[in-house]
C-alpha cells in the first residue's frame, strides 16, 4: 500500500501538469473554432500539420525515454553515462533531421499538400526537433523524482503558448484589420518550446559528456522494437489525421477533418489522465521490478486506473451539453465522436499498463507486434469506410485498433509473465458505466440540457458511490468517518 500511496502522490503532481495544462490548452480550442470558422478549413491544417509531428517525435525519441529509465534502473549501469549517451544520441539525430528537411523542404512541403506555406513545414520541424531533444532532461526529470520541476516546466510552456497565441489571433487583428493566418499558430509552438529549452540548464551543465557506443548498441537493441511499438501507437492515435485529406476525396476534406479534429479535443481529458498516469507508473514499475508483491501491485494499480478513466468518461459524456461550448457552434456536429474517442482512449491506458510484462523481461519485441496488427487493423479501417462514412469511420478505426492491441497483449502476456488482474471486479465497473452512459445518452439527446445536467449529476454520484463502498482503501474510509464525527 505504501507503493501505491507514493504512486499517487507522483500521478497527482504529474496529473496537475497534465490535466490543468491541457485544460488551459484547451483556450486554445475556443479560440482557434472562434477566429479559423470550420467552412475555411484553417482548423483542419493544424489538425493535420500536428498529426505529422507527434508522427515524427516518436521516430526522433526512437524509444529513448523508455529505454534510459530501463538502464539507468539496471543493475551495473552507470546511471549518468545512460543519461550522457542518450542526451548526445538525441541531440545529434535531431539536429540531423533539421538539416534533412531544410535540404528537401519542396519535396516535403508538396508532398504535405503546402507548397504554398513551406513556412508551416520548417518551423514545425525545428519545434519537433527541440521537444525530441528535451524528452531525455525531462525523463531525467522524473528518474530524479522532481515532479515539481517537470510540472512547472510543462505549465510554463502552455501559459506561454496562451498569451502569445491571444496576442496572435486577437490582439494582432485589432491593429491590422485582417485574419491572423493558421501559421501563427505554429510559430506561437517554435517560441515556447526554444525558450523552455534554457530552463534545462542545470540538467544539462556540470557533468563530463560521454558518448558510450557499447553502451548506446546495447540501448539500442532493447529500445528498437519500442520505436516499431511506438510508431504503431502514435499512428493509431494520428493516421486517421494524416490520411484524411488524401483518401476523403471531397472539397470539403479540410473542413471536415477540422469538425473531427475540434471535437476530439473533448475526448482527451482521457488521454490527460493516462498520460499523468504515465509519466508516474513507469519510473515506479522499473523501480519495483524486483519486489516480491510487485505482481499484485501492478494488478491493484491497474484496477484503479480502469475505476478512475471510466469515471472520467462518465462525467464528460454526463456534462456534454457544457462541454460542447469549448468549441464553436459549426463545429458540434462532431460531438457524436467523443465517446468513441474516450473508449479507445480508455484501451490505449488498458494496453499500456499491460505492457510491462515485455518491457520487464527485454521482449519489447512482443510489444511492436501489438503495436502494428493494431494500427494495421486502424489503417484498413480508415481506407475502407472513411471514403463513405467520413470521419467517423475515423474514430471507430481507432477504437478497434486500440481493442485489438489491448486484447491480444492480454493474452500472450499471461502467458509468458501472468498477473492476475482481478478481471471479474473490473469487468463488473465496464458493465455498470456502459449502462450509465446509454442512460445518459437518451438523456443529452431527448430532455432539456438544464434537466439532462442534474440528472446525469446524479448517475456521476451513483457511481462514485459504488467505488467508495467497494474498493476504496479501508484507512481512508475510517480517516473520512472519523472526521464527519468530529463535525
Amino acid at each position: 500500500m505504501a507503493n501505491l500511496k507514493s504512486l499517487a502522490k507522483d500521478t497527482a503532481i504529474y496529473g496537475l501538469s497534465s490535466i490543468v495544462g491541457r485544460f488551459l490548452n484547451y483556450l486554445l480550442v475556443p479560440l482557434y473554432t472562434v477566429k479559423i470558422s470550420a467552412e475555411s478549413g484553417g482548423y483542419g491544417v493544424i489538425t493535420n500539420v500536428y498529426a505529422y509531428v507527434a508522427l515524427i517525435m516518436v521516430l526522433l525519441t526512437y524509444g529513448m525515454e523508455t529505454t534510459f529509465f530501463r538502464f539507468a534502473n539496471k543493475e551495473g549501469e552507470d546511471a549518468q553515462r545512460v543519461y550522457s549517451t542518450s542526451l548526445i544520441s538525441l541531440g545529434f539525430t535531431s539536429l540531423l533531421f533539421v538539416v534533412l528537411v531544410v535540404c528537401f523542404l519542396n519535396p516535403i512541403c508538396s508532398f504535405m499538400g503546402y507548397e504554398d506555406h513551406p513556412s508551416y513545414v520548417w518551423t514545425m520541424a525545428v519545434t519537433v526537433a527541440l521537444d525530441a531533444f528535451q524528452c531525455i532532461p525531462f525523463a531525467y526529470l522524473r528518474y530524479k523524482h522532481k515532479p515539481l520541476k517537470f510540472a512547472s516546466l510543462k505549465l510554463l510552456f502552455i501559459f506561454l503558448n496562451i498569451t502569445l497565441n491571444i496576442l496572435a489571433f486577437v490582439v494582432m487583428p485589432l491593429f491590422t484589420g485582417e485574419a491572423t493566418s493558421v501559421g501563427y499558430a505554429f510559430y506561437c509552438n517554435l517560441a515556447c518550446t526554444s525558450i523552455i529549452t534554457f530552463f534545462f540548464y542545470k540538467e544539462l551543465t556540470g557533468f563530463k559528456y560521454v558518448f558510450d557506443r557499447a553502451l548506446m548498441k546495447r540501448m539500442w537493441h532493447y529500445s528498437w522494437p519500442i520505436l516499431i511499438l511506438g510508431i504503431a501507437g502514435i499512428l493509431n492515435q494520428t493516421a486517421d489525421k494524416i490520411l484524411f485529406p488524401k483518401i476523403y476525396d471531397k472539397p470539403d476534406a479540410n473542413m471536415q477533418l477540422g469538425i473531427y479534429g475540434a471535437a476530439s479535443k473533448i475526448a482527451m481529458i482521457m488521454a490527460m489522465i493516462t498520460q499523468a498516469f504515465r509519466y508516474a507508473y513507469e519510473p515506479f514499475v522499473f523501480g519495483k521490478a524486483n519486489d516480491k508483491d510487485s505482481k499484485k501491485t501492478y494488478a491493484k494499480a491497474m484496477k484503479y486506473f480502469l475505476i478512475f478513466t471510466l469515471l472520467a468518461f462518465l462525467m464528460v459524456v454526463g456534462y456534454m451539453n457544457v462541454l460542447r461550448y469549448i468549441i464553436a457552434p459549426d463545429y458540434w456536429d462532431g460531438l457524436k465522436v467523443v465517446p468513441i474517442v474516450m473508449a479507445a482512449e480508455i484501451m490505449m491506458g488498458v494496453y499500456f499498463n499491460l505492457s510491462f510484462w515485455y518491457k520487464l523481461i527485454d521482449r519489447t519485441i512482443w510489444g511492436a507486434w501489438f503495436s502494428s496488427i493494431g494500427c494495421a487493423v486502424l489503417i484498413l479501417i480508415n481506407v475502407i469506410f472513411v471514403p463513405k462514412y467520413g470521419y467517423m469511420a475515423c474514430a471507430w478505426a481507432g477504437f478497434a485498433g486500440y481493442a485489438t492491441a489491448m486484447i491480444l497483449s492480454y493474452i500472450v502476456g499471461q502467458r509468458y509473465n501472468a498477473i492476475r488482474y482481478p478481471m471479474d471486479e473490473m469487468m463488473a465497473y465496464v458493465l455498470f458505466a456502459t449502462i450509465l452512459f446509454w442512460l445518459m445518452t437518451y438523456t443529452n439527446n431527448s430532455w432539456h440540457p438544464v434537466l439532462a445536467v442534474a440528472t446525469n449529476t446524479a448517475l456521476i454520484a451513483i457511481f462514485a458511490v459504488y467505488i467508495f463502498k467497494h474498493d476504496m482503501p479501508a484507512g481512508i474510509i475510517s480517516k473520512i468517518r472519523s472526521k464527519i464525527k468530529k463535525h
